[in-house]
């Protein structure tokens, strides 16, 4: 079966690029414009993980990231934040919340796509460990 990948982000020439790579990686992708619509799907289609723009329409990715970890049913799921803003304190503050990566843009799409593909490999053995 394959992994399902969630992209909420609002800038289209980043989604439009994940979303091809990804989906030509091998992965069901899915895509959210907003926080609200991405908290949506994360409950109609249970990602492996999530790509969560910081900055979206509605809600923030960082109450997107906090509202998944505090939901035992999604608490497995993967995510890599995606921020314009690079200061430690806001990685930080992705990374306390849950997120698993935290990545600033510009970034190379396919080192992301490697590095997801990373992620959820380790989700994989992990799950496979008695």
């Amino acid at each position: 079966m394959r992994k399902q990948v969630l992209i909420a982000d609002d800038e289209p020439n980043i989604v439009a690029a994940l979303e091809f790579l990804l989906q030509r990686s091998g992965y069901a992708v899915h895509i959210a414009r907003n926080g609200d619509e991405a908290l949506k799907l994360v409950e109609q289609h249970k990602p492996d993980l999530v790509l969560l723009d910081v900055m979206m329409p509605l809600r923030s990715g960082y109450d997107v990231c906090r509202r998944m970890r505090e939901n035992e049913a999604w608490r497995h799921i993967k995510i890599v934040m995606l921020s314009a803003k690079g200061r430690d304190v806001e990685v930080d503050k992705g990374l306390s919340l849950g997120a698993d990566l935290y990545i600033t843009k510009p970034f190379s799409t396919r080192e992301l796509v490697a590095q997801i593909d990373a992620l959820l490999a380790a989700g994989d053995i992990a799950a496979q460990q008695p």
